[in-house]
């Protein structure tokens, strides 16, 4: 093809932007090259036509450029390819740095505050699913939050802040997803975690004040409760016992027209005994992270999720009402709800209960914010998911993450059933101690070897009944990652992603399937 032909091509695509049409097309560049282009991609910029496209199994920015043309393509590192007839191509990697000049150049790949509007947290673990996830986000009336990982997930993953957000970025370009993407910092626990995360440019910072939660609190006897009280940490809570227990103890809090708490003194007490630590915590990191990137968006989402005690409607009131009394604004709240979120499975737990729960919460919420309620370990909660749904009002966010990476192994098993196996069977030795920073209840008798299961069969092991294997697979992704054998080599995690690019659009498909099942309760 000549240049003006390339020209042409890119021209026609660009026009047609037709979101269906996501089937790449060939673009010959000239004897060496040929790629494969996302269709979507194609933008065009002061005159030069910028398109994502593989080559193989490895992706590419391409800038076409005709001759003469004062394009930006300089900015970016890449092999210049002269083409037939006058102009250039330049085959850019897609590296961190060229990353940072795509965020430059095109502003839908920053990432943007979502604020309360209703929302999805999709993780990408592996760094290949954002595309797949923008391809089952397109119909669904919340906002995507593709550029979430924990710090958890980064130490076992071993991937960089940049990292993450670097696939967030080409994942939206590649797809042509101009809407506005979030980017969740999750589970922060100290101000260094904050420092870490922020550099990349995430937008959305969840504190994680577990580590001071006290759950003996539902339980400690009652004349135990003033003493504890008084020894929380006044000064900086900038309150007093007296204050604070006038403040609540006895007093009709009017939530809604059909909605009232009533404290008693033993119940603020409690409350205070639970959360008074974490209301200083969260407060100490929002002040940090106010004075220290006044000039940065930000938005602050509180998670008490992964504890053990359920959080009280008075509770949530107590830990929302006092957070806002010094200031902290809040995007979204995270609770301990009734019933059980394993990971990687349904909720287990009586749903006429958490409706009721939920309902309270979502009052509270909008009481005091608005802000949203957020459902952690969400993955795979469809009957939580049909709760919501079904009430259409308030203001929700979804968190997942293993799910996704449970399709990215659904794929390895149907497209490379041996290598699955080994993962299977690695899994299993593996769940013993993995399961112990997991809230997860799988019986390892229940999960066959993978010698003992025929090709069709792998496959049969990600339905949602199937819950002893899923959580089995679930819990060992940090391990099956980043092990090693003696030699250095990684057992798995370069097979893995190899045999996820060659199969690219299997594992886009698994994951359109499977998040339309997760999408369907909010879009009836």
């Amino acid at each position: 093809m000549t240049a003006s032909d390339i020209l042409n091509t890119l021209s026609q695509l660009e026009r047609r932007k037709d979101r269906d049409n996501t089937q790449r097309v060939q673009l010959p560049l000239n004897g060496e090259h040929t790629l494969e282009v996302y269709p979507l991609s194609v933008r065009q910029l002061d005159g030069s036509y910028f398109v994502i496209g593989r080559e193989g199994t490895e992706k590419y920015l391409c800038i076409v450029s005709p001759e003469g043309t004062q394009e930006p393509a300089g900015k970016f590192v890449g092999e210049t390819l002269a083409l037939n007839g006058s102009g250039k191509a330049t085959l850019c990697p897609l590296s961190h740095e060229n990353a940072e000049v795509l965020r430059q150049l095109f502003d839908f790949t920053r990432p943007v505050l979502i604020g309360v509007h209703n929302s999805y947290g999709l993780g990408d673990r592996l760094g290949l699913a954002n595309p797949g996830h923008l391809r089952a986000v397109r119909q669904l009336p919340m906002r995507p939050v593709l550029a979430q990982q924990s710090i958890r997930e980064l130490e076992r993953t071993q991937r960089t802040p940049d990292e993450v957000m670097d696939v967030a970025s080409w994942a939206v370009f590649q797809e042509g997803y101009t809407e506005g993407f979030g980017a969740d910092a999750d589970h922060l626990k100290t101000t260094d975690d904050i420092d870490y995360m922020i550099r990349a440019g995430f937008t959305m910072f969840t504190f994680d004040p577990s580590d001071y939660v006290v759950n003996e609190a539902d339980t400690l006897p009652a004349d135990q409760l003033e003493a504890q009280v008084r020894d929380l940490p006044w000064e900086e809570l900038e309150d007093t016992f007296e204050a604070c227990l006038e403040r609540y103890a006895g007093n009709t809090i009017e939530i809604s027209d059909d909605f009232r708490i009533q404290p008693t003194r033993e119940e603020v007490l409690r409350g205070l005994i639970k959360y008074g630590r974490v209301i200083a915590h969260a407060t100490r990191m929002d002040r940090y992270l106010k004075a220290t990137y006044p000039d940065r968006p930000q938005e602050v989402e509180l998670s008490v999720d992964e504890t053990e005690s359920v959080t009280q409607p008075f509770e949530h009131f107590l830990v929302a009402n006092e957070l806002s009394r010094r200031g902290v604004e809040l995007v979204s709240l995270a609770p301990r709800f009734v019933g059980d979120f394993e990971k990687g499975i349904d909720y287990k737990g009586d749903l006429d209960l958490f409706k009721t729960e939920y309902i309270k919460h979502l009052k509270i919420s909008d009481k005091l914010g608005p802000y949203k309620i957020s459902i952690h370990s969400g993955s795979d909660k469809f009957s939580v998911y049909h709760v919501i749904g079904s009430l259409h009002t308030g203001h929700v966010h979804v968190k997942t993450a293993g799910t996704s990476y449970l399709e990215a192994l659904r794929t390895i098993a149907q497209e490379r059933p041996d290598l699955f196996r080994e993962i299977l069977d690695y899994s299993r030795d593996l769940y013993p101690t993995e399961k112990r920073t997991y809230h997860v209840s799988a019986d390892l008798d229940q999960v066959p070897r993978g010698s003992e299961l025929g090709d069709a069969e792998l496959v049969g092991l990600f339905e949602p009944e199937q819950v002893h294997a899923r959580q089995v697979l679930h819990v060992s992704f940090g391990r099956v990652l980043t092990d090693k054998d003696d030699q250095g080599n990684y057992l798995f995690r370069n097979r893995i992603l190899q045999t996820l690019k060659e199969h690219e659009e299997t594992h886009y498909h698994f994951l359109q399937k499977h998040f339309a099942k997760h999408f369907k309760p909010f879009i009836q």
